[in-house]
């Protein structure tokens, strides 16, 4: 009986492990790949795997003009190591929704401390960017 309460116990934790680690880990793997676009000097295709929202209320043309002004001046990626995520269903100044807010302790070619924090949102069931912002 033992055994078979441990073994349920079990199953139910790695259970919930597993579900509740499946966002996270998809929210940052996508984030990266977006985050290698802009590393990459790929705005505008960075800016058509935004979410629909991102793409709404920045024009691809401003988008291109406003990340390579801050990102050219920083130099090439040197490393980037995950922070944190946190998990929102509102955030301010945009609908409520299923959000996932990422951090990076990045350096730069000519930036050593950096914080990037990005923002993606799941749109129609894929996390895409959605906020762009370094520290």
């Amino acid at each position: 009986m033992k055994t078979a309460l441990r073994f349920a116990l079990s199953v139910i934790l790695i259970a919930t492990f597993s579900f509740a680690a499946a966002p996270q880990s998809q929210a940052q793997s996508s984030g990266e790949a977006w985050l290698s676009l802009i590393d990459g000097g790929k705005y505008d295709q960075s800016w058509a795997q935004s979410a629909t929202l991102f793409r709404t209320q920045v024009p691809q043309q401003k988008w291109a003009e406003m990340v390579g002004a801050v990102r050219g001046p920083m130099g090439a990626l040197k490393s980037r190591k995950l922070k944190n995520i946190t998990f929102a269903k509102a955030l301010p100044g945009v609908p409520d929704g299923n959000y996932a807010v990422i951090q990076f302790d990045t350096v730069f070619g000519n930036k050593a401390v950096a914080v990037e924090t990005l923002t993606v949102a799941d749109d129609n069931g894929q996390w895409r960017a959605a906020g762009y912002f370094i520290k």
